[in-house]
């Protein structure tokens, strides 16, 4: 059997040719799209996902996005930064590599930059350093940033609220917090992304009551595919997937059924004004 989601965004769909859903973050330069990556576009394509924003983590994966978009120029926009995990990485040849594909037509965004202290594949310090560095780069040339927090919050909202004034827009990438994080990030006027972890009857708590306070205007949806996988896709649905383990683009409208589920309004209300928000957020046209 079909899943009902499945069915309502079928339905949406013939009803209405211009909806459409901006998936804002995929990894789409990971190892695990290196042998379908085409046929991965194309499925989320024919799920009415408009636009893709690639995520660049480090130097190598920004300039890869660069080249998929290149491949599908219109289609396919890119961010560049470098993740905490790389941050012991971050030097004056690397930051002046940033700001110069920053630059490019196709990227839309800083980042994912931010901190991450709960594994420390870098130093705290390392950490920091490169993330107000990546800060002053989106101040420079005016692009929003495209944001990463886990068990950083304080330190985070300390350095976002010094530069806040200075940037064009921030998104809160991959959001999994609480109420309380959520009006900390809404307070400094971001936007917050969600993602599959909102599909986790295990982990997905705190960000199923969040939602409901965050107002639709300051929401966007993603996958952030290949990772986080919907924990409750039903299994005629994970039987159509090519790898059952890895997630695409393709199931980006699960995101946002789940999302305005917890919301408590409709579907296509829910498309139309995150899809809003991506294009203004990222100034993507068409």
């Amino acid at each position: 059997m079909v899943s009902h989601w499945w069915l309502t965004w079928h339905n949406v769909s013939m009803k209405d040719n211009t909806l459409e859903l901006i998936d804002i973050g995929a990894n789409l330069t990971a190892s695990s799209f290196g042998k379908d990556l085409s046929e991965v576009i194309e499925r989320a394509r024919q799920q009415s996902v408009s636009h893709i924003v690639v995520t660049g983590t480090n130097l190598q994966h920004s300039e890869l996005a660069l080249e998929l978009c290149e491949r599908w120029p219109g289609y396919l926009y890119a961010t560049a930064g470098v993740h905490p995990h790389h941050a012991k990485e971050w030097d004056d040849r690397l930051a002046g590599r940033i700001h110069d594909i920053s630059r490019l037509d196709a990227v839309k965004a800083i980042g994912e930059c931010g901190l991450d202290f709960n594994r420390n594949f870098s130093s705290p310090r390392d950490q920091l350093r490169c993330f107000e560095a990546q800060l002053e780069i989106a101040a420079d040339i005016q692009l929003p940033v495209f944001l990463h927090q886990r068990d950083a919050h304080e330190d985070f909202v300390k350095i976002i609220g010094r530069w806040r004034d200075k940037l064009s827009g921030g998104v809160a990438h991959c959001f999994t917090g609480n109420r309380e994080e959520a009006k900390a990030y809404l307070d400094l006027d971001l936007y917050i992304g969600v993602t599959g972890w909102l599909c986790d009857e295990r982990r997905g708590h705190s960000l199923q009551q969040a939602v409901a306070d965050i107002p639709l205007d300051h929401l966007m949806i993603e996958t952030d595919a290949p990772y986080l996988l919907p924990r409750n896709l039903t299994e005629s649905l994970k039987q159509s997937l090519r790898d059952k383990r890895r997630n695409e683009p393709m199931l980006l409208p699960h995101v946002c059924q789940t999302l305005a589920d917890y919301k408590k309004l409709e579907l296509q209300q829910v498309a139309e004004e995150t899809s809003k928000t991506a294009k203004q957020f990222f100034a993507i046209e068409g």
